[in-house]
């Protein structure tokens, strides 16, 4: 008989818990605030407030404000809770804007709501916090835990127990049977304890109460040997698969049936973190067309005048997988190389007008790509698009350059605003870029997208190596 069936994700029971515990501050507040101020609370706020908790659910699961409570500090919880609500409410008053409803509401109730919601969202947990704090005091309800193998996996997990103070676990130590030679005493993080026997005493005497288990994959058979000499014991076992020895890139666990499968190269962008990136691309990009349109105009008649020629020039660069797609740029040269060889532009490149070398230092021959970010095609923050020609070069001299292409392009990305912008003259600069870009992919979050906007005003518009 199966058992991928009954894994649960530890934790996601208290997550549904804070959850509805948030739905009813949120949903209380406002009519408190409605029925004070107005006597009524009328469809209207029914309306807002619905779409408001769907937005705020879907910010919040990304950000990590429900994750494992005992995994999560009340400081890193409190300014979670404070950018995803100050998202919301950013995002509220753009909508609201844009469709006019502003008439439709008091600014005085949705303006209090704004106010007190997060205040009270965050003074909640604080007072669980604090209970939890009374019930559990210092080290008394502490468990101790053991690890099974000084192994890379085992060292990892030795400092993450390290770090979440919180989680209120105390690493008594390792047990190998290996020799000292081989473990490497040096690594450790914690003492060596003895051999994998003395774990197994120390269980069953209930010294330890939470043993670890962190051999490799290929010591399956002695794996379970362990697990069932363990099950005379009342200690809780955890197997800790070794997955990070395949360098994962936005990882997770997958059911299908009743087998339960690990991605080891994905996409961070599934079921809502794909909606929300969307909506991002959308919204911004809306608006900073809007703004620049005069920009727009300017530079189309700069390059009508420079030369003769088309005003925009569509590349085909891959996009999401690897696809086929025509990115958008203004023109910048005479001649426009979208073949099988592709020269990148060099420092006083004949090719490039002297407006064109304008367009390019500042990066304004990429505001088309504006119209590939509303199209689908590409997003404001991603790996830069490299040349098809390129893209086939590179591959066969940098590991993972392909999986660069698990998310759509970029206008700008991690790596330009690392300085890594412009030409790529040397293997080891494409090799930085492409870490930076692989880097950005496996870190993804709302806040990361947010930031590389920003510093791309101060940063990544302009740059030495940009010709």
């Amino acid at each position: 008989m199966g058992y991928g069936s009954r894994i649960k994700y530890y934790g996601e029971e208290s997550s549904v818990g804070f959850k509805i515990v948030d739905i009813f501050v949120i949903s209380i507040i406002l009519f408190l605030v409605s029925e004070s101020y107005l006597d009524d609370f009328t469809t209207i706020y029914q309306l807002i407030l619905s779409l408001f908790a769907v937005v705020y659910f879907v910010i919040s699961d990304i950000a990590g404000v429900y994750r494992p409570y005992k995994y999560l500090s009340f400081k890193q919880n409190f300014f979670a809770i404070l950018m995803t609500w100050s998202i919301c409410v950013a995002l509220s008053l753009i909508i609201g804007f844009f469709l006019k409803i502003s008439e439709d509401y008091s600014r005085l109730v949705i303006g209090l709501w704004f106010g007190l919601t997060p205040l009270c969202l965050v003074g909640w947990r604080w007072l669980v916090h604090g209970m939890f704090r009374v019930i559990f005091p210092g080290d008394k309800h502490r468990s101790k835990a053991i690890i099974i193998g000084a192994t890379g996996t085992g060292l990892q997990l030795a400092q993450e127990l390290k770090q979440h103070r919180s989680s209120r676990e105390v690493l008594v130590g390792f047990y190998d049977d290996r020799s000292l030679d081989r473990i490497g005493l040096h690594r450790l993080s914690c003492p060596l304890r003895g051999k994998i026997d003395d774990a197994l005493m120390l269980a069953k005497s209930r010294s330890v109460q939470k043993v670890y288990i962190a051999l490799p994959m290929e010591a399956a058979k002695r794996i379970k040997q362990i697990l069932n000499a363990f099950a005379d014991s009342n200690a809780h076992v955890y197997v800790v698969p070794d997955f990070f020895t395949f360098d994962l890139m936005q990882s997770r666990l997958k059911n299908i049936g009743k087998v339960v499968t690990l991605s080891v190269y994905d996409t961070p962008f599934y079921g809502f973190t794909s909606l929300v990136k969307r909506i991002e691309d959308i919204i911004l990009a809306s608006i900073i067309i809007t703004l620049i349109s005069p920009v727009l105009l300017f530079v189309a008649i700069g390059v009508k005048l420079s030369s003769p020629g088309p005003i925009i020039f569509k590349q085909e660069r891959y996009g999401l997988d690897g696809k086929p797609i025509k990115v958008w740029k203004f023109r910048s040269m005479r001649v426009m190389d979208n073949g099988s060889v592709v020269k990148q532009a060099t420092k006083n490149d004949p090719r490039v007008t002297r407006f064109g070398a304008f367009i390019r230092r500042t990066s304004l021959d990429e505001l088309p790509q504006f119209i590939n970010v509303i199209t689908g095609q590409m997003s404001i923050v991603g790996p830069r698009p490299h040349a098809v020609a390129h893209n086939e070069e590179y591959r066969g001299l940098i590991d993972k350059y392909m999986l660069r292409h698990h998310v759509k392009p970029g206008i700008t990305g991690w790596a330009q605003i690392n300085g890594y912008r412009g030409e790529t003259d040397t293997l080891d600069k494409m090799e930085k870029r492409v870490e930076f870009d692989l880097s950005y992919i496996q870190t993804w979050s709302l806040w990361l997208d947010l930031k590389i906007i920003f510093l791309t005003v101060f940063k990544g518009f302009v740059g030495k190596t940009a010709y």
